[in-house]
């Protein structure tokens, strides 16, 4: 008895599903090591910082990216160091104080580097940096006390965290 061309082509076939398939990892290794080699390289020129639901950062053009440091933020209500709530606007505004002494507390903390800040502001203010997260609806009486506070912790180089304008190139 003969066989069609159809069941000769279905018994092939069958023969050949049943060989044995090898994986070549060689060129899958490859291809992680240059991605890893890529996200090493370019994840070094991200900046995280933190932003909340509740701060509209104002826009500017960037001339030079932050640099990792205390992070003071402040939203329409609330004042914040690290993402931990400091005081309330309505409480700096009330006090009448030149300067915050909640924010004064939590800045003289040792978490945040700056244990004996009293005794070095001399000669370490121009090294110490906090980056200031600010609504761009915020009265500039508060922005201008905490940036007054945080001078007198001994944090020298302070930053105002924006957006980035598009610009229009012709």
């Amino acid at each position: 008895m003969s066989l069609s061309k159809r069941a000769r082509r279905m018994a092939l076939h069958e023969l050949r599903r049943g060989t044995d398939v090898e994986l070549n990892l060689i060129p899958l290794i490859d291809i992680m090591s240059v991605m890893v080699a890529f996200l090493l390289v370019y994840s070094a020129d991200v900046e995280v910082v933190q932003n909340s639901k509740g701060v509209q950062i104002p826009q500017s053009i960037v001339e030079e990216h932050p640099k990792q440091s205390v992070v003071v933020m402040i939203t329409k209500d609330q004042l914040f160091v690290q993402g931990e709530l400091v005081t309330s606007v309505d409480e700096i505004r009330a006090a009448r104080t030149p300067l915050i002494d909640p924010l004064s507390d939590v800045l003289t903390r040792p978490m945040l580097g700056s244990e004996g800040a009293a005794a070095d502001v001399a000669t370490d203010l121009a090294s110490r940096e906090i980056t200031v997260i600010a609504d761009k609806s915020l009265p500039y009486d508060v922005l201008k006390r905490v940036m007054s506070t945080c001078t007198r912790e001994g944090y020298g180089r302070i930053s105002l965290a924006v957006l980035e304008k598009e610009t229009s190139e012709i």
